[in-house]
């Protein structure tokens, strides 16, 4: 039985609402791969301190600005956890992530290298317009220096926000794009500040404009990144093939 605040609700209660929400085979898993952490570390010997887990409670309190020990009190008790029950779900959580890195800390880097062009960065201008014609206008006028990228996108796209912001699409990477159009844009060498297109596609006709073209590095949050990627791709597979023997037995 679970207590919400005075409230007592009974476990099929809350079973049945995971179910209608469609919410319980996702909470199965989530259990499943736990177990599956849990049967790798114990077999490579890997465990979580209590010193690190102290030390990740102390972020969270700080985080959450929980000042003093009557607050982390409170707060646990809006979450519905008394300390015991916190510090196992630290613990779980640690224990994952070192799971992860131990496995997956050296792959991270021949994933990047063999990857590298996904990662690269482009601050990008788009403009889409209606039509061929203004589309082959506005390049050229562009071109001769008649009127600025970022003044034909705030006269002429056919995207109101986009106007607002003169054709600024951010950093972008290649994958944000259909890979017809990403290889029209992103060239080699890359067209750093020349105009791009006129590129036709079911919205209309696109001129590019790359300003800056950021190189891809292996940051320690990219290869974290990185890890938890590889991480969870191989969690739910283990989790395939242990659905999997399950059917077979």
């Amino acid at each position: 039985m679970v207590q919400f605040h005075k409230i007592h609700i009974e476990p099929i209660a809350i079973e049945q609402h995971l179910k209608q929400e469609l919410k319980l085979n996702q909470t199965c898993c989530e259990i499943l791969q736990q177990e599956i952490v849990e049967r790798v570390a114990s077999q490579e010997n890997i465990a979580v301190t209590p010193e690190e887990i102290q030390a990740e409670a102390n972020q969270i309190r700080m985080s959450k600005r929980l000042e003093k020990a009557s607050d982390t009190i409170a707060w646990l008790q809006d979450n519905l956890l008394d300390p015991d029950e916190w510090e196992v779900s630290i613990n779980k959580r640690l224990l994952a992530k070192k799971v992860a890195h131990h496995l997956f800390d050296k792959q991270a880097v021949a994933y990047f290298a063999q990857n590298r062009l996904d990662y690269d960065q482009f601050n990008l201008y788009q403009l889409i317009v209606p039509y061929e014609k203004l589309a082959q206008e506005l390049f050229y006028q562009i071109e001769e220096e008649e009127i600025s990228f970022y003044q034909a996108a705030h006269l002429y796209d056919i995207d109101a926000k986009r106007r607002q912001v003169c054709g600024y699409e951010g950093k972008v990477h290649r994958w944000n794009f259909a890979p017809d159009i990403a290889a029209a844009i992103f060239k080699t060498p890359i067209p750093v500040g020349e105009i791009i297109g006129p590129i036709q596609s079911e919205r209309g006709y696109h001129l590019f404009l790359i300003e800056e073209y950021i190189a891809a590095q292996l940051t320690p949050e990219r290869r974290q990144e990185i890890i938890d990627e590889l991480f969870k791709q191989w969690l739910n597979s283990e989790l395939d093939y242990m659905l999997l023997s399950e059917k077979t037995i």
